[in-house]
């Protein structure tokens, strides 16, 4: 994932900031406990695309 664009990414919904998970190739949006998924270097900011993860979820942790 390219840095730069990482840098310009939001989160769709709230517009805050969006971590990258390299391992499992996923944007996350904590204050909305998303994860948008990455497929072939894409990521896929739709909202219907997006994985509801649990608060105690290992993604949302710093």
């Amino acid at each position: 994932m390219d840095s730069k664009l990482l840098d310009i990414l939001a989160c769709p919904l709230c517009k805050g900031p969006l971590q990258y998970a390299k391992a499992q190739q996923l944007l996350v949006c904590r204050a909305d406990r998303l994860a948008y998924p990455i497929r072939d270097g894409i990521p896929v900011m739709l909202e219907d695309e997006a994985r509801q993860l649990d608060p105690t979820d290992p993604l949302l942790k710093d």
